[in-house]
């Protein structure tokens, strides 16, 4: 009843399902309708919107199988899903490989691996840091997670591991087994020693080149299957390795089925034949040989056999194969080929022949050392032995062919072991072997359409090694059960035993096929019918096929497989003729006796299998011995074989397995294609679903009831929730799922069945929807009524300003109705009468026109009457002046025009000149002349004009007179009018004349008219040119103005780009500086791992020889103190405390003693010359920073400032001359009155050259002051008149006038100035870049040169350690004490000659002392006589000042030992930060080191320095995991150090020191050599200290930063399958960020307690949270259940819980917030929205701190914790990759956590007074007296 209400509660509509499909194989739909017990059929729905009906079975009524919700889609574990079948499984997989691009996913136990068929990034040196030491369920599937679990497991449980990788060809189980062995050699930390792993890998070149071949399904297929056992010694590191290999496919050496092709070394010989060293060998194309033409197919695309036979040759060079041996085998291989074209013909039907003389044979009898006629003879005979006799038979052709290729098998198979055994005592050393890790490489299940006895026997092992498989499964679901004390009930699962039996036992078919092999005429078909007698009836899973009796079928655990009997006898048999191996064996050629001299042997005692050659083992003798090996090599292949795999099991069973399943997605080798069909085949095949059906068979999900109660609270009420979780989560089970038996209740774990969590989701999810539909609902019904309420209040408002408004618009409507009436009728009185007036006003003017035109007709025409005969006589001779005048005016325009056309031309060169900044200046020059010229002309013009002006008002003034005078004579002609009427004969010739006159007024008017018409056009024109050529001054003008500020803005940008050069260079410099501090601390990390590892040497040798009394040499680079500065070995190792010791430790073995010393010297030169070029790095760095600071007006004046600072620097040397003259002469004045100064005296003498050679100097001095003097006027002068000059080409000169500009070359000289002052600069950077770039790649060479001397060294240590002890240490002592002996002399005579220079300058010393001692004496007389009582003054001594000495320790000689156990071996920090001063040990040191220059005692000033540095170093060896002992010598050191600088008497350090520190400088020694070395100490113990805090932070960072629920109730705890997750809910014990906070807070106040310099508190800060941002950003990168939204929050507020912890402390700018960029923009990204392209536009400009790779990598793990959310699409990743192609980042996927900041020691002087300091007596340093 509760099942079918769950049926009817989970097949209700929407909900989906699997249906299978013959494409798909299952497809996914929808229910469109409830389904209801009864019903025949569903209404689905497919994703495509199809709709279906899909019928039960109505037998079974089996209802579909369910889709898992999608949160749980993409898990890491298919364990995890709550529906476990076969859809679920496929769709997973598929989701990961295609979605997220996850081709690892766990099930259960067994890893499954899909090959991508694209090289990831996924398997760097930084992954495999990352996996280390990481439970298996912590992260994401890798290879490297089950590499981890069984390195852990050997380590924890001292047991032998094994990785089984199985899977079909091309899947990638080579690969992965090569990955699987490149992590245990790389976290067992012996990659630098043993280098197994790269031989290993050497090895697979020639595994591949002999074992490989191409299939149909895969270009380079192992045809054979491989366990290499990797060991390991007592501390878990590989000493070796050893190589086993199974059922070598010898069938594939004499025949290729199509497109397929022989063993790759058999190309890649041919392919190479045409080399000089393969002549001998003969031969040709692959084409030409039957051995490899068979297929087809002889060439691989993509693949060069040349390249591959080099790289073969190359491996087989470095596994110590030599070059002989290599062409003895490829002599070998080369007769295998030439043998199968050996041609047998028939002779008769019972016999076969060899033609005489062929080559091929003739060949292959050369090659192997043979003769022709023994090996023509046996190959077509065969010798047949009985009791009393022996006879010879002849073979027919198919019988010889056959013993011809069993021939060429066997020799193949006999070569294959050869190799297989050297590569094996290559990988094998002798060092004794303490537990192994095996890695099976086997081939996977095989079905083809054609199976024989190489598939049989495949499939027999893959039967053998399921069977384990399950047992191991049921193992561990049985003890799972039990220890959660779980009700055991049997789960039935396939148990494939039955399969085993029916091929292995008695009866079985291996048994029945041995026995068909030894009847005299079995064959393939008797044997097949033994097979259906015996099993057809009896066993269930043996078939007879229906259309064939040479078959059989076998129901094998994955599927059905057919084999075909057809060469199952012969192949079992694998017989050989023993004629042809006696006639092989009687061979000259060494290497093939070799391989058959021992057939006893043949079977390795390791296990390897003795059917991978198909070893026929024959014996020439017939004796009894014979026999009795005769039948030992009688055993058939199928028995060996099944003996082998038998030893394999019980390997396998001894160890603890862990499985990998390889699977190969689709058969095109397409990357990131899924072929779900393939897929399926190779799931059922491999055991991966036979691991589900096993797990949903019990209780697969699994649920610790913290989390059970954390996922599913919302399903219980207030009552529900009680104290004891445990019967809380109890109670809710019985209430939400009646039917008990769907869960059961564990000690920590609460079980369910397959589809309980499923249910419980689903019931989660409806309970979160009705809420949020309840939440909705009420937040909905408050919008509406908010908005009802918005909207009703403003329609109120609304109608009252509408009614408003109506009514004030009617008002006023009505007021301009009445206003409009008025104004009507006033506007039509008006218009009547204007009308009236304008008709009236009309009248009056036409009539006024009409009278006066009718006047002036009238008059005129008496008027042109009157002056007819008048204007006849004058028009003529006006008419010839006018023409004249218009003769000459076209003359003049003609000249104008042409002037025109030639002064435009000119313009127009001008200009193009204009326009060249070449002719800038010249136009520039001259352009003042040439305005004042055009000025000049444009008054000329003008005055032109006036004049012609006034020559038309002339003209107009005759004319007026004219006219007056015209009227005159008319008046006369009135006057004669009477006489005219008289004349009437006259009337006519006047009236001609008048008509003429008229005509040539009418003519001369229009003259006149052109006149004026031509004078306005010539106005017109000279208007015109003036405008153009003021148009033309304003365009010069404008083009000057452009220049200027073109100019001005090249100088501006010029000086832009050397200031953004500068910024570059300094920002470059920084880098540079950054790197070369880095690779130098490095370089010092490397010398203190040298030094341990030499002190640990050196321990072993003292420990292995101490009852072996000796003499041995003082080593003498223990220390960098002593190989650097010599000095004396007896106190490099002070704190041995006697002389027995050392006397003990000088047995070590000699000969690596002095390869170490020899290494150490090195690479403190090495050492040396880098902290060398580290220096002259920060000058650079200075400097240029310095050019940062000075502005480019001032680069100008830097040789001026140059010349001033040395001027100032002579007068500070000439007052210093000054001042030592005057104190000579006091000291000849007071000496004066005791006679010691007396002229002719030794101390007269010596100060009297003293003052000569001062006043030399004083004199030459001021000679150079003068002339730098002279010189800095003169300068300041030039300098001085420069800036005048160039303060005209400023902006506001440029603005002005041309006028204006009184020099035009000014502009020009500026512009060169500026472009030399460019190409200066330029110059001096290009200078200094490549100087750099020498100086980068000199030391890149010197580099590799030590990289490579180091590996050197390394290889030459390991060859000597390979040698027995006594063996080695009578050759290196007999090879040293040679070279020893004649060093010894050398360096005799080279002391000899030291001694006798020494005591030449003891001698001169001893004169010059003694004369200033006695001068010294005499003064101090004097001043203080009582001191020199209490402090004699040393004969070789300068005598010093008369001084208080207070501030020094002083101590005898042999306290030194004392005084450094006391206050650094047994000194206890945390009581000295406590109770006394920050820094008291360095400050007593440094005490006690000024006493010691005090005295002028440079032995002890070396001594005690070298004693410090060495116990410093001791106790830091001894106690370098203790956190407060680091920093409290890191604080010591420095202060030390800060000591020796503030006190150096440097002028850069003393500015900063009191009057009294500066009595306290020392006076002797410089130990700027020393302060190197100390500053190098520090920089160790700073590394130190930051890997004692990463040991400290590590385990924290993870738990505290992504795994604890901070925000409570933000995140959602998801299912979890059979690896356990770490859960987010705290237990005990688990680490929380209050615990990271609290230990940081620890960190800084202990170093803030030592005293440590604020900035290197600060660096540690920074190095601090660069630890916490990589670590977590890294897990989070590799963890999938990290990747959600409400993990982003948590880590957002935590980040800013780490800020604020910053800010507290006052750490905010010391760049610790920088260092968590990536994690926060990490955070983000898993916060912003993710769906259109703005989203990725922002993603991309967000994400600047993170390379693409992470990016994707973390869009593509991004996983909904909830059904609310949604996942990322593929096309948006697609999106944001194409969006970051064009960057240029490293393609790292992670942050490298080993990463340390190169550190710097800024100077931090102190201002404690030495004399203060007070030794308290708990330090127990009484001996040390106060001075």
């Amino acid at each position: 009843m509760n099942m079918n209400r769950e049926l009817e509660y989970m097949f209700v509509q929407c909900a989906r399902v699997w249906i299978p499909d013959a494409e798909e194989v299952w497809k996914s739909a929808e229910l469109t309708k409830d389904f209801k017990n009864g019903d025949a059929s569903l209404q689905l729905m497919l994703e495509d919107g199809t709709s279906i009906e899909h019928k039960l079975d109505p037998k079974t009524k089996n209802l579909p199988y369910l889709r898992n919700p999608d949160i749980l889609v993409g898990e890491n574990d298919l364990t995890a899903l709550s529906y476990l079948h076969e859809p679920a499984v496929l769709h997973n997989l598929k989701v990961r490989f295609i979605d997220s691009k996850l081709i690892y996913t766990y099930c259960g136990i067994v890893l499954v691996a899909i090959n991508p068929y694209e090289t990831l990034g996924i398997y760097g040196t930084d992954i495999i840091n990352a996996y280390s030491g990481q439970n298996m369920g912590d992260m994401d599937p890798h290879i490297f997670a089950v590499a981890e679990e069984a390195y852990k497991q050997m380590a924890r449980d001292e047991r032998n591991q094994s990785i089984i990788v199985s899977g079909e060809s091309g899947a990638g189980k080579t690969v992965s087994a090569k990955y699987a062995m490149r992590y245990f050699a790389t976290v067992s930390g012996s990659t630098s020693e043993a280098n197994v792993e790269q031989k290993v890998l050497a090895s697979n070149p020639i595994m591949e080149a002999i074992g490989n071949a191409k299939t149909t399904r895969n270009d380079n297929s192992s045809r054979f299957g491989k366990y290499i056992e990797i060991g390991f010694d007592t501390r878990y590191r590989i000493i070796g390795a050893n190589m086993r290999t199974y059922l070598l496919e010898k069938s594939r050496v004499v025949f290729q089925a199509d497109e397929e092709r022989n063993y790759h070394i058999f190309y890649q010989l041919c392919a190479s034949s045409h080399l000089p060293e393969f002549k001998t060998l003969k031969l040709s194309s692959a084409n030409d040989f039957l051995y490899t033409r068979q297929g087809r197919s002889p060439v691989i695309q993509g693949v060069d056999d040349t390249k591959e036979l080099s790289t073969t040759r190359n491996a087989f060079t470095l596994l110590g194969i030599n070059e002989s041996y290599q062409m003895g085998l490829f002599q070998v291989l080369a007769a295998i080929l030439h043998l199968g074209n050996v041609e047998i013909k028939d002779r008769d039907s019972d016999s076969s022949l060899i033609p005489p003389n062929n080559r091929h044979l003739t060949a292959f009898c050369e090659l192997v050392g043979v003769t022709y006629q023994d090996m023509s003879q046996w190959l077509c005979h065969r010798k047949l032995k009985t009791a009393t006799e022996t006879y010879v038979k002849t073979l027919p052709r198919l019988q010889a062919t056959n013993a011809r290729d069993a021939l060429a098998k066997h020799i193949y198979a006999k070569l294959f072991n050869w190799i297989v055994e050297h590569v094996n005592k290559a990988l094998i050393t002798n060092i004794k072997q303490h537990s192994f890790i095996g890695v099976l490489d086997i081939y996977g299940f095989e079905t083809f359409e054609i199976n024989s006895f190489e598939q049989f026997c495949i499939n027999y092992a893959n039967e053998k090694l399921q069977q384990q498989f399950n047992m191991h499964v049921f193992k561990l679901e049985q003890e799972e059960y039990m220890k959660e004390q779980i009700p055991w009930t049997l789960i039935d699962f396939y148990d494939n035993q039955p399969c085993i039996n029916l091929i292995e036992a008695k009866m079985g078919i291996l048994d029945l096929l041995d026995e068909e092999c030894k009847m005299p005429k079995g064959s393939d078909d008797s044997w097949a019918q033994k097979l259906y007698n015996t099993h057809l009836k009896t066993c269930s899973l043996f078939e007879k096929p229906r259309m064939s009796n040479r078959a059989f079928i076998i129901q094998h655990f994955a599927d059905k497989v057919e084999y075909q009997c057809e060469g199952f006898l012969e192949k079992n048999k694998d017989t050989v003729n023993e004629d042809q191996i006696n006639v092989l064996k009687a061979s000259k050629f060494d290497l093939l006796v070799e391989l058959f001299q021992d057939e006893e042997k043949a079977t390795s005692p390791t296990g390897q299998v003795p059917g991978t050659g198909g070893r026929t083992r024959l014996s020439i003798k017939p004796d009894k011995g014979r026999d009795k090996s005769s039948k030992e090599h009688k055993k058939t292949v199928g028995c060996q074989f099944r003996n082998s795999l038998q030893m394999l099991m019980d390997t396998l069973n001894a160890t603890t397995p862990h499985y990998v399943r390889c699977i190969k997605p689709n058969d095109f080798k397409l990357a990131f294609s899924f072929d779900p069909k393939r897929a399926v085949q190779q799931l059922r095949a491999c055991g991966v679903l036979e691991t589900i059906r096993i797990s949903a068979a019990g209780f697969p999900s699994r649920w610790t009831y913290q989390e059970f109660f954390s996922r599913y609270r919302v399903l219980m009420k207030q009552k529900d929730v009680l104290s004891d979780k445990k019967l809380t989560c109890r109670n809710v089970l019985e209430k939400l799922v009646e039917d008990q038996d769907k869960y059961q209740f564990g000690k920590t774990k609460i079980f369910f069945r397959a589809g309980q969590v499923a249910y419980l989701e689903k019931l989660r999810a409806d309970k979160l929807r009705v809420a949020c539909i309840r939440i909705q609902k009420t937040i909905r019904c408050w919008l509406a009524r908010k908005k009802y309420l918005r909207k009703r209040s403003a329609a109120i408002t609304i109608q009252r300003f509408t009614r408003g408004y109506q009514a004030r618009c009617l008002a006023k409507f009505m007021r301009r109705t009445q206003a409009a009436t008025i104004i009507q009728k006033y506007q039509r009185m008006y218009v009547e009468r204007k009308r009236y007036r304008q008709k009236q006003a009309a009248a009056l003017v036409m009539q006024t026109i009409l009278r006066a035109y009718m006047a002036r007709q009238k008059y005129q025409g008496l008027v042109r009457e009157h002056n007819a005969v008048i204007i006849q006589k004058r028009v003529r001779g006006w008419l010839a002046r006018c023409w004249y005048k218009r003769c000459l005016v076209s003359l003049v325009y003609l000249q104008c025009c042409f002037r025109r056309m030639k002064a435009r031309r000119e313009l127009k060169k001008l200009k193009i000149e204009a326009r060249s900044v070449e002719h800038f200046k010249k136009l520039n020059k001259g352009m003042e002349n040439k305005i004042m010229q055009l000025q000049r002309r444009i008054d000329e013009q003008s005055k032109d004009n006036r004049s012609i002006n006034e020559k038309l008002v002339s003209l107009e003034t005759s004319s007026t007179a004219e006219r007056e005078r015209m009227r005159g004579e008319l008046s006369r002609l009135r006057g004669v009018e009477e006489d005219a009427k008289n004349k009437g004969n006259q009337v006519t010739s006047l009236l001609e004349q008048l008509e003429k006159l008229r005509k040539e007024l009418s003519s001369t008017q229009k003259e006149k008219k052109t006149i004026e018409d031509w004078a306005q056009t010539y106005r017109d024109e000279m208007e015109k040119m003036v405008s153009e050529l003021k148009d033309q001054n304003c365009s010069l003008k404008k083009e000057k103005d452009d220049l200027n500020r073109l100019i001005q803005e090249q100088s501006q940008q010029m000086t832009e780009k050397m200031a953004r050069a500068i910024v570059e260079k300094t920002q470059q410099l920084e880098t540079d500086l950054n790197e070369e501090r880095s690779r130098y601390q490095n370089l010092l990390t490397e010398h203190l791992r040298l030094e341990e590892k030499y002190d640990d040497l050196k321990e072993t040798m003292v420990s292995s020889n101490v009852s072996k009394p000796g003499h041995r040499r003082t080593d003498s680079t223990h220390s960098s103190n002593e190989s650097e500065y010599t000095y004396n070995s007896e106190y490099a190792e002070l704190e041995e405390g006697s002389r027995a010791a050392e006397d003990v430790t000088r047995g070590m073995d000699t000969s690596l003693t002095l390869k170490l010393q020899k290494r150490l010297t090195e690479l403190e030169q090495e050492k040396q010359s880098l902290r060398n070029e580290l220096e002259n790095r920060e000058d650079q760095f200075q400097r240029a920073r310095a050019r940062d600071d000075v502005e480019f007006k001032k680069a100008r004046g830097a040789e001026l400032e140059y010349e001033s600072l040395k001027r100032q620097e002579l007068e500070s040397e000439n007052k210093k001359l000054k001042h030592d003259l005057v104190e000579i002469r006091r000291s000849l004045l007071g000496n004066a009155a005791t006679g010691a100064g007396a002229p002719g005296s030794p101390a007269y003498k010596v100060v009297l050259e003293q003052l000569n050679a001062s006043c030399e100097e004083l004199e030459v001095r001021k000679e150079e002051v003068l002339i730098l003097r002279s010189q800095l006027v003169s300068q300041k002068e030039a300098m001085h008149h420069k800036d005048e000059k160039e303060t005209m080409t400023e902006p506001s000169a440029y603005v002005e006038d041309v006028s204006k500009l009184k020099d035009a070359g000014e502009l020009k000289q500026a512009y060169i100035g500026l472009k030399d002052t460019n190409r200066l600069l330029e110059h001096q950077l290009q200078t200094q870049r490549r100087g750099y770039d020498s100086e980068v790649e000199s030391l890149r060479g010197e580099l590799q040169n030590v990289k490579e001397e180091n590996n050197r060294q390394q290889q030459l240590l390991a060859q000597n350690l390979q040698l027995p002890p006594e063996a080695r240490i009578e050759a290196s002592l007999q090879h040293e004490i040679t070279r020893l002996t004649n060093e010894n002399l050398d360096l005799m005579e080279q002391l000899e000659k030291q001694d006798r220079t020494i005591r030449k300058l003891k001698k001169q010393l001893k004169v010059y002392s003694k004369r200033i001692g006695e001068m010294g004496a005499q003064t101090e007389g004097q001043t203080s006589p009582g001191q020199m009582v209490d402090e004699p003054i040393h004969p070789v001594n300068i005598p010093r000042r008369e001084k208080d000495f207070q501030g020094m320790l002083e101590y005898k000689k042999e306290d030194e030992l004392k005084l450094v156990k006391n206050l650094i071996l047994e000194l206890k920090p945390r009581g000295v930060a406590v109770n006394l001063i920050p820094g008291l040990p360095a400050y007593i040191l440094f005490m006690c080191l000024r006493h010691a220059d005090y005295v002028n005692d440079d032995q002890k000033v070396r001594t005690l320095l070298t004693s410090t540095i060495n116990s410093i170093k001791k106790i830091l060896k001894k106690r370098g995991d203790d956190f407060e002992t680091v920093s409290f010598w890191l604080s010591n050191t420095c202060r030390f150090l800060h000591c020796l600088k503030q006190y150096s008497g440097d002028e850069a350090f003393i500015k900063h020191n009191t009057q009294r520190q500066n009595e306290h400088i020392l006076s002797n020694f410089d130990l700027a050599e020393y302060r190197q070395v100390i500053s190098d100490l520090a920089i160790q113990i700073y590394q130190q200290l930051i890997k004692c805090m990463e040991n400290i932070l590590q385990p924290m960072i993870v738990s505290g930063m992504l795994e604890h629920e901070t925000i409570q109730g933000v995140s959602g705890v998801k299912p979890t399958g059979l690896r356990k997750r770490t859960s987010s809910i705290v237990d005990e014990g688990t680490y929380t960020l209050d615990s990271i906070l609290r230990q940081l807070s620890a960190f800084h106040s202990t170093m803030c307690q030592h005293g440590t310099d604020p900035e290197l508190i600060k660096q540690v800060v920074k190095q601090q949270f660069y630890i916490i941002g990589a670590v977590t950003l890294n897990n989070l990168l590799l963890r999938k259940d990290m990747c959600s939204w409400s993990k982003g929050m948590q880590i957002r507020y935590n980040v800013s819980q780490l800020e604020e912890w910053l800010r507290d402390k006052g750490l905010m700018t010391c760049g610790a917030k920088e260092t968590l960029e990536p994690l926060i923009q990490a955070a983000q990204l898993l916060q912003v929205k993710k769906k259109t392209d703005e989203d990725a536009e922002a993603i991309c400009s967000m994400c600047l701190a993170l390379t693409t790779a992470q990016i994707v990598k973390v869009l593509n793990l991004y996983t909904p914790v909830n059904e609310f959310e949604e996942r990322v699409s593929v096309a948006f990743i697609r999106t944001i990759q194409t969006r970051l192609r064009d960057r240029c980042e490293s393609p790292q996927l992670l942050m490298d956590t080993k990463m340390i900041y190169p550190v710097t020691f800024p100077f931090n002087p102190s201002s404690l007074a030495l004399e203060t300091i007070q030794i308290p007596s708990s330090l127990n340093l009484s001996f040390l007296t106060r001075v």
